[in-house]
């Protein structure tokens, strides 16, 4: 009997050493990955389709229809619409992929034209006013604060105005 608990008390010591150096191992993989730095970004402007796969299509898929269960707007027929006024377009600025795109603003506007000319379909009028660069920096100096919120005010202005615009299922 000595010998069973002995050698249950030597398995179960043995796990918590397994499992605590385990949890080690992983915080220290875990600093390290903090510490990684990013690489550099390839010398050059790389094509707006380009762009859009690299730092889009990840959360907005390759026709662009987003993902209800993962909080991500369709854009087809309704993107152009948040281009349509001043707080749209700034909205559009401060979205987390844009934010954290690391694009140049002359990147961010060639990208924005072709997701608006790509997939707004319906939404964009003829009368659509292309971005640019300076236009980019500027509506990205804006604080809109919390950008989900600023979302709603947008989306009811576009409403408002008669705009369709993509459900959005975040409260």
């Amino acid at each position: 009997m000595r010998k069973k608990i002995a050698a249950a008390w030597l398995l179960r010591s043995s796990l918590l050493l397994a499992l605590s150096a385990g949890s080690c191992v992983y915080a220290q993989a875990a600093d390290n990955v903090a510490q990684v730095k990013p690489a550099p970004a390839p010398q050059g402007e790389l094509s707006p389709q380009a762009n859009y796969v690299l730092r889009c299509l990840g959360c907005h898929r390759p026709d662009g229809a987003g993902s209800p269960v993962g909080g991500i707007p369709d854009f087809n027929n309704y993107v152009a619409s948040f281009a349509e006024t001043e707080r749209g377009r700034e909205y559009l600025m401060h979205v987390p992929g844009v934010v954290g795109a690391s694009l140049s603003n002359n990147e961010i506007a060639e990208v924005m034209n072709y997701i608006m000319q790509r997939w707004g379909g319906t939404s964009l009028r003829a009368n659509f006013q292309p971005f640019s660069a300076e236009e980019v920096a500027r509506l990205r100096q804006t604080d809109v604060g919390d950008v989900v919120k600023y979302r709603r005010i947008v989306v009811a202005e576009l409403q408002a105005m008669g705009l369709p615009v993509a459900d959005y299922p975040w409260p």
